[in-house]
């Protein structure tokens, strides 16, 4: 079985080292660089051709950001995982318009990073839960005029949006950090807003207003 192929990007030693420790105790996973800007981090990707790089954001020289544009034009089989400990909003967008596949903050879990690695390796997107909010917020900001005429409360558009997707109440409580019962009311209040019937007729909704990419289904 053929191991991850990491490469470590942080200007600071201490934590490469840390992660070094961490992932390398990991049996399906190698460190085969580490850099400490964003330029150096083109150049091994350039390289090496790893795997999957993690990215810290603000560095010296190139920052994670720019550095993520220009391993995706060299490496695009190169997957990029931000692992900052900035979690604004600025940050957070700009990193995934960059091309990353995942953000994870630094103050997450070990094994949310060990998770994270692996998810992203299957070609799969990871973001770290706490974060998976902003993300649908935006979304619902830029893509739903429509809905928002229907007299939609934001809350509301996410519970749309994650029904739409197919999740669970259970699990749109969990992103969402709100109890199954209060997701229960959202959904109610949706379909009597919208003159909607069923879970189905919801979704279809949300289709009509392009808010599910038929190419992933």
């Amino acid at each position: 079985m053929s191991k991850i192929k990491l490469i470590l990007v942080d200007d600071h030693a201490v934590v490469r080292s840390g992660l070094r420790m961490l992932l390398e105790a990991q049996t399906d996973m190698e460190i085969v660089g580490e850099a400490e800007n964003g330029r150096e981090a083109v150049a091994l990707a350039q390289s090496l051709q790893p795997d999957i790089i993690l990215m810290d954001i603000l560095m010296p020289d190139m920052n994670g950001i720019e550095a993520t544009r220009l391993v995706k034009e060299a490496a695009p089989d190169t997957a990029v995982l931000a692992l900052t400990m900035y979690e604004d909003d600025q940050y957070f967008f700009e990193m995934l318009k960059a091309g990353a596949s995942g953000y994870v903050p630094k103050r997450a879990a070990p094994d949310d990073l060990v998770t994270a690695i692996r998810t992203i390796y299957q070609g799969e997107i990871f973001l770290y839960p706490s974060l998976t909010a902003r993300l649908v917020q935006g979304y619902v900001r830029q893509n739903m005029p429509d809905a928002s005429r229907n007299n939609l409360t934001e809350r509301e558009r996410e519970v749309l949006i994650l029904i739409a997707d197919g999740l669970t109440n259970a699990e749109i409580a969990e992103r969402l950090g709100i109890s199954v019962k209060t997701v229960d009311r959202h959904r109610e209040n949706l379909m009597r807003k919208l003159n909607l019937h069923s879970r189905v007729d919801l979704v279809k909704y949300a289709i009509k207003q392009g808010l599910i990419d038929l190419d992933e289904w």
